[in-house]
């Protein structure tokens, strides 16, 4: 039976979660996801847990930040002041901000702390610094064309 290998389309369905149970995402009851092996649209971790795997294969695995979406960074981390941003826009803790950043790609941030002088908002990946825990299944394979 073939396996999953580096440049492979794939599909599968995944369920993930924390090391406390918590669920942060699964694909069950959706469409499967769909990448490419190799190709990095996905966290390496889970990249190489998939390599390997053949169609209605099942396996749960762990992963670790370093191999998800890497370590929490304190330099990501920053004490806006208040009038930085809109004076209309109510801030409260737990709101998504979006800024851009020095090359013009668009940066996500998550409002961490709020005083009547400034705003304190953590650019680090929700899941950074945390390992992930995946129920995976393949459920098909697209085996690439890697001649020419």
């Amino acid at each position: 039976m073939a396996q999953a290998k580096h440049g492979d389309n794939v599909k599968i369905h995944y369920a993930g979660s924390l090391d406390d149970g918590t669920r942060f995402d699964s694909s069950f009851g959706r469409d499967p996801l769909e990448f490419t092996l190799g190709s990095g649209q996905v966290i390496p971790g889970f990249e190489n847990a998939v390599e390997g795997m053949a169609v209605g294969e099942r396996k749960s695995i762990r992963i670790p930040s370093e191999e998800a979406y890497g370590e929490h960074s304190e330099e990501l981390v920053q004490e806006l002041p208040i009038d930085f941003l809109p004076e209309e826009l109510e801030v409260s803790v737990g709101m998504p901000l979006q800024a851009t950043g020095p090359g013009g790609e668009v940066v996500n941030m998550m409002v961490i702390g709020v005083s009547d002088e400034s705003v304190q908002v953590d650019a680090n990946h929700p899941l950074a610094g945390k390992a992930l825990n995946f129920d995976i299944e393949l459920v098909e394979l697209v085996e690439l064309d890697t001649v020419g």
